[in-house]
């Protein structure tokens, strides 16, 4: 099979060195991943297999890192990664959802083939695909090997994107316009709120003339009503009402690159307590993305936040933004650079960043956000589409 991966072998070899590195200051000899956004990062790997095991062993002394999953998705990593065909290595399916061995066992075995099983092993430990049984599978299959954590080692070193990557994602972003636009059009006095959520999915789906979407890592975020005034809460089965206000936490999707945007819609005449919100999100929205450049730091970027909505009706105790880019559900954030006190983090050319200023008050709540990527002078919006209160 001829492999196919989305980004040139310069770009695998270097995202790998940038692993090496990192994985050298923090004393790991071999690094297993099994965030699937990380395997796709290093290696290409896009399947929806990440409900079973699977990952990568990246060691400081081979060239290929080597791939492990479910014997059946073997041919999914020939298929797409840049890997060799001896670096693809499949587990029987005994081995799968079993109360008698784990994958993990067949990672032990895999180490000791490679020599690896007395090494310093990293692992991702806070990630949502490395769960306690693989921490005990290893632990006892490896008795002399060092296990310590290397969570979000691969994340920092994807936080500056290379042109190819922010490519992807003003594909994707040109996907998120037509997402919401659907989204507003659709809508309406009448209009069953899982039916407005199909036709979103739709248009997340289909992408534009030129490309196709992709499913995005987080499922429309679309509530009404009573329950705008918290976060993450989707469709139900209702019909919109007049005077309904639908908060809409979207996407766009391009080989996994998203373009996440956020903006609030009310059927009818808005209250002026709304319009006061939402003025005021906006204005602190506007003047957090002309004060971001490179140098500044998260925490500074959320001072500027602050500043910005002083005196206003506007609440916020949350941060009010993230790093963004490639991943697979349950999130498509980077667990990296947040905007709040205390994130030092420096801010440069090539890092992503959605800047979500969302309020959730007591009855209601505002969303309107931007995802941006850092210039030598300061920001790009990736998204063209309004900033405003979208009154029907």
């Amino acid at each position: 099979m001829n492999p196919k991966p989305l980004f040139s072998l310069e770009e695998y070899a270097a995202r790998l060195k940038g692993t090496r590195e990192r994985m050298y200051r923090e004393g790991v000899e071999v690094l297993l991943v099994t965030d699937p956004a990380n395997m796709n990062y290093l290696s290409g790997y896009d399947g929806w297999s990440f409900y079973v095991h699977q990952g990568l062993l990246v060691f400081m002394d081979r060239d290929e890192p080597v791939w492990f999953g479910r014997m059946q998705d073997s041919n999914g990593a020939r298929l797409t990664t840049w890997l060799s065909d001896d670096n693809v290595r499949g587990y029987q399916d005994h081995y799968v959802q079993s109360n008698l061995r784990h994958p993990m066992d067949f990672v032990a075995d895999l180490l000791r083939e490679y020599g690896a099983d007395k090494r310093r092993l990293g692992v991702e430990m806070d990630s949502y695909y490395f769960t306690g049984q693989c921490l005990e599978s290893l632990a006892e299959n490896l008795p002399e090997a060092q296990i310590i954590n290397a969570n979000l080692l691969v994340n920092w070193v994807r936080l500056v994107k290379s042109p190819a990557e922010i490519a992807y994602m003003r594909d994707a972003a040109r996907i998120v316009e037509k997402v919401m636009q659907t989204a507003v059009d659709t809508i309406d006095v009448g209009v069953r709120e899982g039916d407005a959520a199909a036709e979103v999915m739709k248009a997340q789906l289909s992408g534009t003339p030129e490309f196709t979407g992709d499913y995005a890592s987080i499922m429309p975020i679309m509530p009404s009503g009573i329950r705008t005034s918290t976060a993450h809460l989707s469709w139900v089965d209702r019909k919109y009402e007049k005077g309904d206000l639908v908060l809409l936490e979207l996407a766009g999707n391009r080989h996994r690159y998203h373009a996440p945007l956020s903006r609030t819609l009310i059927i009818g005449p808005p209250p002026q307590e709304l319009q006061d919100v939402a003025q005021g999100v906006i204005d602190g929205l506007n003047k957090v993305i002309d004060f971001i450049k490179p140098g500044v730091t998260g925490e500074e970027v959320e001072a500027a936040w602050r500043g910005a909505i002083s005196g206003t009706k506007v609440v916020k105790e949350s941060r009010m933004g993230y790093a963004y880019g490639c991943n697979y559900p349950p999130d498509w954030g980077e667990h990296t650079v947040s905007l709040r006190p205390g994130d030092k983090n420096v801010f440069k050319p090539g890092m992503t960043i959605h800047v979500m200023p969302g309020v959730w008050l007591d009855k209601f709540g505002f969303e309107c956000s931007e995802p941006i990527v850092v210039t030598e002078t300061g920001c790009e919006c990736f998204v063209d589409f309004p900033r405003r209160l979208v009154v029907k």
